[in-house]
């Protein structure tokens, strides 16, 4: 009978050490997120906390239910996941510098000036293409259109 393993509290045991590492990286991306100076570092710190953290929660629910089907399911999360949280993340990181949000005043930006420099981005660039057609708008409202439109 001491020879014998039990494999059920092998299995509990191997999920419950994933889903509380899990946890502790989104607690200590959640300290990140209260704690860090700048948008671009809490954005950063979330990120990857939340990634890694849903990540390793899904592994250990995937290693519980010991389902094919669960497995793939949870694979395949964790796969778009780590594919679009720091695309999404990229994606607002170029908006905030587009417009203009401060860096923290230590933050070493020799490289990010040469790369603005090199790429002539020191202008932001609105590329929304309906502004133009909300300006067009007021001028019209405000009688300020043409006089080929009022006859």
């Amino acid at each position: 009978m001491a020879g014998t393993i039990d494999w059920v509290l092998v299995k509990e045991i191997i999920s419950c050490v994933f889903i509380l590492t899990g946890v502790i990286f989104m607690l200590i991306a959640s300290i990140g997120l209260l704690r860090f100076p700048d948008f671009y570092i809490r954005m950063s710190a979330i990120t990857k906390g939340a990634t890694l953290g849903l990540g390793l929660i899904l592994l250990g629910m995937g290693v519980y239910f010991n389902q094919p089907g669960v497995m793939l399911k949870v694979l395949a999360i964790i796969g778009f996941t780590s594919i679009t949280a720091p695309v999404a993340a990229h994606v607002i990181g170029r908006t905030a510098v587009q417009n203009r949000i401060s860096f923290w005043p230590k933050t070493n930006l020799k490289e990010f000036e040469d790369y603005i420099t090199k790429e002539h981005l020191e202008q932001p660039i609105n590329h929304d293409k309906y502004t133009e057609d909300i300006k067009e708008d007021i001028r019209m409202e405000m009688g300020g259109g043409d006089d080929a439109d009022n006859g």
